[in-house]
């Protein structure tokens, strides 16, 4: 069974949620606030969350970048673009604005659980001519092994892991903050420089590409 989080202080809302969720055969967890949410997800990891972002005391904003390696539904009224991007950039996996279709949300819940994939399932990643073996910390390009840094092997393995996604600095910061702690943001655009340089010296080929004033992403190009 999957266990789905539901973090709204809306009694009406939170109820209707449990009761279709239910009814698909999910378990749930409710939680009314931002504090709350955080001593739950202390405890316990669910599959997915709901997230609202009108919480009292801790906003949903500050509540999403505390929850590590699980698909977060922003389920919320605020319909502005900018603040969507934002939320997407900053981790969300989806976004659904308030009123919804419950047939909808359902559909959004099942593709996110469809496609989380726990990473130790994963031993490499491939962009590309470029492998990143997360084993043996190796990352080659052809017949060439690259010799990384702890901070820039973390920092590729993020971008690789979100291979179309621009990843903002501050969640780069945030990701690889406890692979490598000496990372700040004032020395991260160094690393990615000498990472980018690293990488470009096997064969002329930028991998990496920087994206104005939000983040980093792969070259698709």
């Amino acid at each position: 069974m999957k266990n789905i989080l539901i973090i709204d202080d809306d009694i009406h809302i939170g109820d209707m949620l449990e009761e279709t969720l239910t009814k698909k055969g999910y378990g749930v967890r409710r939680a009314y606030s931002g504090t709350e949410a955080l001593l739950v997800l202390s405890n316990s990891k669910p599959d997915l969350v709901l997230l609202d972002l009108m919480l009292p005391g801790l906003k949903g904003e500050e509540v999403l970048p505390q929850i590590k390696g699980i698909p977060v539904i922003v389920v919320s009224a605020k319909v502005d673009v900018d603040n969507k991007v934002d939320l997407l950039l900053g981790g969300a996996a989806d976004y659904i604005t308030k009123p919804f279709e419950t047939k909808e949300l359902l559909a959004r819940i099942a593709v996110q659980l469809r496609s989380a994939v726990s990473p130790e399932v994963v031993s490499k990643l491939e962009f590309d001519d470029m492998i990143l073996d997360m084993n043996s910390h190796i990352v080659s390009i052809g017949d060439s092994n690259i010799k990384l840094t702890r901070t820039e092997y973390a920092i590729l393995k993020l971008l690789m892991q979100n291979p179309s996604q621009v990843v903002a600095k501050s969640l780069i910061l945030d990701r690889i903050s406890e692979e490598t702690p000496d990372c700040t943001e004032s020395s991260l655009k160094m690393h990615i420089s000498n990472l980018r340089k690293k990488l470009r010296e096997v064969n002329n080929k930028d991998y990496i590409e920087a994206i104005w004033g939000i983040g980093f992403k792969m070259r698709t190009e």
